[in-house]
């Protein structure tokens, strides 16, 4: 995830049941916060409820798509993703989300699978391959 310093204001994209946002949340300490963002209510159900469990008050959880993150213009130092983007159609418009919500300045740190040949049709309609 790279250093994330206290203070430090973080956007978790796909943050699925919350494990990266925790982490930020710990390395941000009390003075920072994080945002956690994802499509899927039962992820977010998780994520809450870890936060809950531990004490992680400088953390919260926000439904929503990577292509319209519900967080404020240059609000985060970080915006974090962690295996989303390949996930997202329109990388373009995620992208672009992420560069909104960041401070002049700020980082993008993402980790994700590069895939070097088009996905065949026939996997992209078996969802099974893309859940968990």
């Amino acid at each position: 995830m790279g250093a994330l310093l206290p203070g430090e204001h973080v956007v978790d994209v796909g943050c699925g049941a919350g494990l990266d946002s925790l982490i930020a949340a710990q390395m941000v300490g009390a003075e920072g916060h994080v945002i956690g963002v994802d499509m899927t209510p039962a992820m977010l159900a998780i994520a809450r409820a870890s936060a809950s469990e531990t004490a992680s008050a400088n953390v919260t959880f926000h439904e929503g798509y990577a292509e319209a993150l519900p967080v404020v213009d240059g609000w985060a130092d970080v915006v974090i993703s962690n295996g989303v983007l390949n996930l997202v159609p329109d990388k373009a418009a995620a992208l672009a989300e992420m560069a909104r919500v960041l401070r002049p300045g700020g980082r993008l740190q993402i980790g994700d699978i590069l895939v070097q040949r088009p996905v065949p049709e026939s996997a992209k309609r078996k969802i099974d391959l893309w859940t968990g």
